[in-house]
């Protein structure tokens, strides 16, 4: 359903390039949301560019280096003063780490946090003085079902989602004075190039690592569990009825891996949850 064009409403979308946040992108342009879809490199926009031809939807196209912070403000910048206003934004853009946290370099661990959380408070601080003027604006965060429970080999890219948890919720306080709304979403496995994005830690292939071992049988594991992932477009769906939602909540899982997950983790102990997860 399209919104009426007197309330047409600008959204952003971090790391639209593919996967979730191509989806999502595509999704509120297709229901009627001036959707300005963010890249590192506006050559990887190309098909996006020939749908949104072809179905004449109205999908714009910035580049946006979420680990830069003069590339964040031009970005948002440019998008004010195309449109004046900034009605939602999809902090979206991030990668994966993985490896066993000794073989994890601190450098590789620094990497990890500036895209997937100092960006995300980049391209927040940047868009708070427009929603607070306007005293509305929708922040969804893309977290991950490892936002709330740790996974073997995941130390580094768990714990951003993690500490992307604590500051969305304590966000949500500060703003929802100012019809400001925060929103989380979690999704589990996905059925995405998010994988073939990221990084394995440098130590982590060293096959005289102390750790090679979980990390092979990490791999394999979760070989098996994207093939019961949910899509990208899945996840989109979520993120646009979260928008829409007249009831909002705070977090909404996406997936049925990672509700399964999460409902075990409030029925068990801790300590039965952590034998679960050891065992995957």
């Amino acid at each position: 359903m399209n919104i009426n064009e007197h309330d047409q409403k600008v959204a952003i979308v971090t790391g639209s390039s593919s996967g979730i946040g191509r989806e999502t992108a595509l999704i509120l342009a297709r229901n009627g949301y001036t959707t300005f879809a963010t890249v590192r490199n506006l050559e990887k926009t190309a098909d996006l560019k020939q749908i949104s031809e072809n179905e004449k939807i109205d999908l714009r196209y910035v580049e946006l280096d979420v680990t830069k912070d003069k590339s964040v403000n031009n970005a948002i910048d440019s998008i004010l003063r195309e449109t004046g206003r900034i009605d939602i934004l999809v902090n979206n853009a991030g990668y994966g780490l993985v490896g066993a946290f000794e073989d994890s370099s601190i450098e590789e661990v620094k990497n990890q946090y500036e895209t997937n959380f100092f960006g995300v408070i980049r391209t927040i601080q940047s868009v708070l003085p427009t929603m607070r003027k306007q005293k509305s604006g929708i922040i969804v965060n893309i977290s991950s079902g490892v936002g709330r429970f740790g996974l073997p080999t995941g130390s580094a890219y768990a714990s951003t989602k993690f500490a992307l948890e604590g500051l969305s919720e304590s966000m949500g306080y500060e703003l929802e004075p100012f019809g400001i709304r925060v929103v989380i979403i979690e999704p589990g496995v996905i059925k995405t190039n998010f994988v073939k994005s990221t990084v394995v830690a440098k130590k982590g292939t060293d096959p005289n690592s102390p750790y090679i071992q979980l990390v092979k049988s990490m791999e394999t594991n979760f070989d098996k569990m994207i093939k019961n992932g949910s899509t990208p477009e899945y996840v989109a769906h979520v993120i646009f009825d979260a928008i829409r939602d007249k009831s909002p909540k705070l977090r909404y899982p996406a997936g049925k891996d990672v509700e399964q997950w999460l409902e075990a983790k409030k029925k068990m102990s801790d300590e039965e949850f952590y034998n679960m997860m050891k065992n995957l």
